[in-house]
């Protein structure tokens, strides 16, 4: 049986560079190349971020992103800063983890969680 790598994670986009300002500027995430209305990030494990300008609607039912980022606290106010919000502010979790959860310029629900 043939295991799936994950390739690439799509993000729809209304405004692209609102969406580079939290992805690039925020998480640190280097822009591989950029065409109208896509651009190509790279995570530092090496998966695929396309962001997709287009229409976008959010849903909290829907697939979250999750990244582990050091300095979680200064993270999630830099996001704040950069025009997301918070749902969850960082705490630690019964599973042992510290995270947040925040929402990105179109409402996508992300998770971040302190690198260890």
């Amino acid at each position: 049986m043939t295991t799936a790598a994950l390739h690439r994670v799509i993000v729809s986009a209304s405004d692209l560079g609102a969406s580079l300002a939290l992805y690039a500027g925020v998480l640190g995430l280097p822009v591989e190349r950029r065409t109208d209305g896509f651009a190509w990030l790279r995570t530092a494990d090496g998966i695929e971020l396309m962001l997709h300008e287009r229409p976008s609607t959010s849903s909290d039912a829907a697939v979250a992103v999750a990244f582990a980022v050091p300095g979680l606290d200064d993270v999630v106010a830099r996001w704040v800063a950069a025009g997301g919000t918070v749902i969850d502010a960082p705490e630690s979790q019964p599973w042992g983890e510290r995270m947040a959860v925040v929402r990105d310029a179109d409402g996508h629900v992300v998770c971040l969680s302190e690198a260890s």
